[in-house]
């Protein structure tokens, strides 16, 4: 009987292509069809499944493209949808995000019954993992301390008391909860399992694997969950293993009774599997919402090439051994873990037109494998000896992603239970293309490039902002070069490249090239290039806050770029990196760390005012450059454009487009956030009867006369006076209250407001940032968190 469907189908497809003139053979599926029916738009599957078996034998007799229609529907998976080579050239195509979805999740037979005033209670009768729970499509709450609160920082709230052998010794039964801890250096976190309490009344627990770098828990970013006794407010839920009981407080317009109660099962929804002999060739998956992957974050990780990183493998959806893979304009939403993965050997991969948002992990993720290195090491302080090093230039295999193209993607709120992430992240990879996307509210990096092995990326007119909201120094774009001819001393690595002009390139074998962006990082950098970055070109970028950082690498030309309110931040330069930095705009001095040389030309940029550039001149750099106002045609609106007159130009700047950042296609562009564009505090954007300042939820104001240096018990009339404090603003939570005068920042004093914001810009990639402040005459230091 199925042989004689198959041909059926095959009859009627063909119909189909000589009638409209098209190749492909059609299968249509309906979640009210039947599985027993012929796959026909007339008489649909009730599967995917039976889809893709159904296509399986199509192909034994045709090698046309076969498409599966999804009818609009929800389509519950009991399995991961494998699609293997013998599937090449199939289409998976929904009617639209708002119609169609594939969920990782199954719906359970509940009967709920009060448990007390607040909480209810259900048997769960199926065998069955599960570690998301949906209510009516909701996504509720694992039952958690502290309680949920989305402007909460770390984790939507953290607790020092978070594990506390007191708060432990409320709880009847821990096994089996959940601790979450930033990394002491907020280099992205680690997660344990409880597996008990020892004699003293401390937790027992496993895990912690997920950081690279070992670290103790940070001892305050902490939270814990899957604690019955944490069951503690609306929206919460906890789930008795023992019992097979699932308890739940709902919402208070909540009709549970009546209410469709949903569970994460699977880990990936989607897997194309593949290998280089044998690749799966030209699937296209589009106009399908998928929701209700599980968390992975207590699965097995691997650890990236001499970095802070260790990643899961996996994803809701998962390509391993594939060239010219599509998926595009679908929706990613409610997933535990990663969401797109394109695991070592894969071409051509297309990820177009796609909105990510409300993910625990990292949103699209281009990762090769180690294998694929020469002379790998996986450990910061790793190192192999030159003697035994692989010297030969470029990949040893073909395991890694290479001509991928993310565009015109919306990616926010992604990271919201592991750290180690970003919007899109690459690794061991070569020649992606990230254009127009535009990623937000992101707890690390927007856009992250581990290694240089192996360059080739184009980052292109992207809008980036709002990031690292709860980790620590990194920036809206974050890379690192930790490639062979790093070494974690850096007069090891000197001396290497001087007796190998040519290292830096062995690995970085391609210039990676960053231009026409807009990035905004008000908690680190906005362009970050960490330990070892080499081989980038940086050009037409407007950098909104946090300025362009060089750590110690080679070969990095940057120029033509706006940074506002910062500038540039060289660290620890060597003498012969043949780095070049011309032809800005800066706002403020450079700020230079341990450098031992100013590469090959720094020169021709534009300070904003006199002092700055004698300080740069100082250094012996910036012969050509000046000072002075670069005249932006309509800076309040986001336009930095200079006119005709900027002195910008004399020096070589050239106008670049202000309009094309970020997403560009229509529906998604219509939701897409946009960054605060900041008020300028160059001193040629003051006017000169305005003293002052709006700064993390204060108003402050110069000391300018003898009545306030007297009244504020002040030595000078050096000082910034905070005339006011918000209520829960960053000032306020710190402990700055009215009145109180800033007279140090850093150890540092400082004079006004001006030096003020300088030291904040020069610092805040910290997190955190010491104030001195006078109060009742007397001398206090506070720290400001910035995060």
């Amino acid at each position: 009987m199925d042989k004689k469907r198959s041909i059926l189908l095959v009859v009627l497809a063909t119909f189909v292509l000589i009638s409209c003139g098209t190749k492909e053979l059609a299968v249509y599926v309906s979640s009210s069809g039947d599985n027993e029916n012929e796959g026909t738009i007339e008489m649909p599957f009730q599967t995917i499944e039976k889809a893709l078996k159904e296509a399986a034998k199509i192909r034994k007799s045709s090698n046309e493209t076969i498409t599966i229609h999804l009818k609009e529907g929800e389509y519950h998976l009991s399995t991961p949808l494998v699609i293997t080579s013998e599937l090449s050239d199939i289409a998976i195509i929904g009617e639209g995000t708002d119609k169609v979805s594939v969920k990782g999740s199954m719906i359970l037979n509940t009967n709920w019954k009060a448990f007390d005033e607040n909480i209810w209670v259900t048997e769960v009768e199926e065998e069955v993992v599960f570690n998301q729970l949906f209510i009516n499509g909701e996504k509720q709450i694992l039952a958690r301390y502290p309680n949920f609160d989305e402007n909460g920082g770390a984790w939507q709230g953290h607790a020092e008391d978070a594990i506390a052998k007191e708060r432990v010794a409320k709880w009847k039964n821990p096994k089996g909860g959940f601790v979450h801890a930033m990394h002491r250096g907020r280099w992205g976190g680690f997660h344990y399992m409880i597996t008990g309490v020892d004699s003293t009344g401390a937790l027992t627990l496993t895990g912690g694997h997920q950081n690279n770098r070992p670290s103790p828990m940070h001892p305050e970013l902490r939270m814990v969950e899957n604690i019955f006794e944490e069951l503690d407010s609306e929206g919460e839920w906890y789930f008795d293993k023992q019992e097979n009981k699932l308890y739940l407080w709902p919402n208070a317009e909540a009709d549970l009774i009546n209410s469709t109660t949903e569970v994460s099962t699977l880990k990936h929804l989607i897997e194309v599997n593949g290998n280089p002999e044998n690749p799966v060739k030209n699937v296209k998956i589009e106009g399908i919402r998928f929701e209700h992957a599980m968390r992975t974050f207590m699965e097995d990780y691997n650890k990236l090439l001499r970095s802070d990183w260790t990643i899961y493998r996996g994803g809701s959806i998962l390509l391993s051994g594939t060239e010219s893979i599509s998926i595009k304009d679908c929706e990613f939403t409610n997933l535990g873990g990663n969401v797109i993965f394109v695991n070592g050997y894969n071409r051509n991969t297309e990820i177009i037109g796609n909105h990510i948002h409300d993910v625990g992990a990292t949103a699209i993720s281009f990762v090769g494998d180690s294998t694929a290195v020469r002379s790998p090491s996986y450990q910061y302080s790793e190192f192999v000896p030159i003697a035994e090093m692989d010297t030969i230039q470029g990949p040893a295999n073909e395991l890694y992603p290479a001509g991928g193209k993310v565009e015109n993607n919306l990616i926010y709120k992604i990271g919201r239970i592991e750290k180690q992430v970003a919007g899109v992240q690459i690794s061991m990879a070569m020649n992606i293309h990230v254009k127009n996307n535009s990623i937000y509210d992101v707890p690390r990096a927007g856009i992250n490039v581990s290694e240089g092995t192996w360059g080739g990326h184009l980052i292109e007119n992207n809008d980036v902002f709002n990031t690292v909201l709860e980790t620590g120094d990194h920036g809206a774009f974050n890379s690192w070069g930790r490639d062979r001819f790093w070494h974690p001393n850096r007069k090891v690595i000197d001396s290497l490249v001087q007796a190998n002009p040519e290292m830096p390139y062995w690995d970085a074998i391609h210039t990676t090239i960053i231009r026409n962006n807009r990035f905004r990082c008000d908690h680190g950098w906005d362009i970050d290039l960490d330990d070892g970055s080499s081989n980038y070109h940086i050009y037409n970028n407007l950098c909104l806050n946090g300025g362009i950082k060089l750590r110690e690498g080679f070969d990095r030309v940057v120029e033509n770029n706006i940074m506002v309110n910062n500038g540039f931040h060289p660290h620890v330069w060597f003498a012969n990196s043949k780095d070049v930095f011309r032809k800005n705009i800066t706002m403020t001095k450079h700020f230079p760390i341990r450098l031992t040389g100013w590469g090959k030309e720094v020169d021709y940029n534009l300070f904003p005012d006199a002092a700055s550039l004698a300080l740069a001149q100082e250094n012996n750099t910036d012969a050509n450059s000046l000072f002075g106002n670069p005249l932006f045609i309509s800076p309040e609106t986001g336009d930095f454009t200079v006119a005709e007159n900027s002195p910008a130009l004399q020096l070589g700047f050239k106008n670049f487009p202000m309009d094309n950042f970020g997403v560009q296609k229509a529906e998604l562009k219509a939701i897409a956030k946009q960054p605060n564009i900041p008020e300028l505090n160059a001193s040629y954007s003051q006017k000169e009867s305005k003293n002052m300042k709006n700064w993390l939820g204060g108003t402050l104001k110069n000391v300018e006369t003898l009545a306030e240096q007297s009244a504020s018990g002040l030595h000078s009339m050096d000082g910034v006076i905070v005339l006011n404090v918000k209520d829960k603003s960053k000032l306020a939570m710190s402990g700055i209250t009215d009145g109180d005068v800033v007279v140090g920042v850093e150890g540092e004093k400082i004079k006004n407001i001006s030096e003020l914001l300088i030291k904040y810009q020069e610092n805040l990639w910290h997190g955190h940032l010491k104030l001195s402040i006078v109060r009742n005459q007397k001398e206090h230091e506070i720290r400001v968190n910035l995060q």
